[in-house]
């Protein structure tokens, strides 16, 4: 286990830098390949107010001239140890893990990072657990109920959750229970408080967006688990259990749902992995402060590294889930062992 655990960390590692490989390609080897010049991938860094002269001087200072494998180098470097960027007047110091440097802002993008995680990981965590509950459970119900009118039903809106995109559900579920009266219950959106301020006004402000965020995904997990119920519950080992005499609830859920959620487990690691970095269309329909806002605000500004930023930690938060992920397959399948 120990030894698996270790394999796996070091994977995850290189994993990283694989990633960080691809991520600085994207930004700056296709551009090249592309005809883009030194001053162009300049001008993505100090904001579309900058002349022509103050372009040149950045693209010198930024090493844009340099061979890519020394930039790559210099960026590589900077994650692990820190980096000192010249901006003109002075040179800032980017401390480690340094994903970045903002010339607009003048500040390293790691500590407004650190200040919007909390945001990006309370709504993430938050709908997660209300998606997993509520789709799991439905997709149980449906498939010892196949065809009845709960069956049909709770597909029908699983089907319509699928299709509807967030920022539809987002602004009508504002409308409705925050803007609207006598249904203003919720709070209204841009409303956001820290839990170790206040938990209870943390969960207020948040619990409109959890349940938008999570009716998009239950409704995949309700579909999911349906179908593996009806697979696992004409297994053999099912009727051999219920011929045991076992209770209905133990063949069902340490039987039958127990088969059926190892794809569960594989797609809810990736999602919540995926949301961690951002979800960026609900961010922006209820304007909280995450990553996901965060990187929307950073493309319309053209600020370059604090994309880099968010898609760095993107990759972490995914390469995490996959090694939890790994880690829960031998909890919830006996077949699968861990070496």
């Amino acid at each position: 286990m120990v030894t698996y655990i270790i394999r796996r960390l070091i994977w995850g590692v290189v994993m990283l830098a694989i990633v960080s490989m691809i991520t600085f390609a994207i930004f700056f080897l296709v551009p090249r390949l592309a005809g883009a010049t030194s001053e162009s991938l300049a001008s993505r860094y100090v904001g579309r107010t900058a002349t022509a002269e103050q372009v040149t001087l950045a693209a010198e200072k930024l090493g844009f001239n340099d061979p890519l494998i020394v930039q790559y180098g210099r960026f590589a470097k900077g994650i692990v140890a820190g980096a000192d960027y010249d901006y003109g007047p002075g040179v800032e110091r980017c401390p480690a893990p340094c994903l970045g440097y903002s010339f607009l802002t003048r500040l390293p993008v790691w500590p407004d990072l650190l200040n919007r995680i909390p945001v990006t990981m309370s709504l993430a965590a938050g709908a997660a657990i209300i998606w997993l509950l509520s789709g799991v459970g439905t997709g149980v119900i449906s498939a010892l109920r196949r065809g009845s009118f709960f069956d049909r039903a709770a597909m029908s809106v699983a089907l319509a959750g699928v299709s509807l995109p967030i920022f539809f559900t987002g602004i009508v579920s504002l409308v409705l229970f925050s803007y609207g009266r006598p249904l203003a219950i919720t709070a209204p959106g841009g409303s956001y408080t820290p839990i170790n301020e206040n938990p209870a006004m943390w969960a207020y402000s948040l619990i409109l967006p959890w349940i938008t965020l999570a009716f998009l995904y239950a409704a995949g997990y309700a579909r999911l688990t349906r179908s593996g119920m009806l697979e696992t519950m004409n297994e053999d080992y099912i009727r051999t259990a219920r011929a045991k005499g076992l209770p209905e609830r133990v063949v069902v859920v340490k039987h039958g749902l127990r088969g059926a959620l190892t794809p569960i487990v594989t797609i809810f690691g990736l999602d919540v992995g995926l949301l961690m970095g951002g979800a960026v269309l609900t961010e922006s329909t209820f304007s909280l402060p995450g990553l996901g806002k965060y990187s929307i605000d950073a493309i319309v500004n053209q600020d370059l590294p604090k994309v880099m930023g968010v898609v760095l930690v993107t990759a972490f938060f995914v390469v995490l889930a996959n090694l939890l992920v790994d880690l829960l397959y031998a909890v919830v399948d006996p077949r699968v062992r861990l070496s």
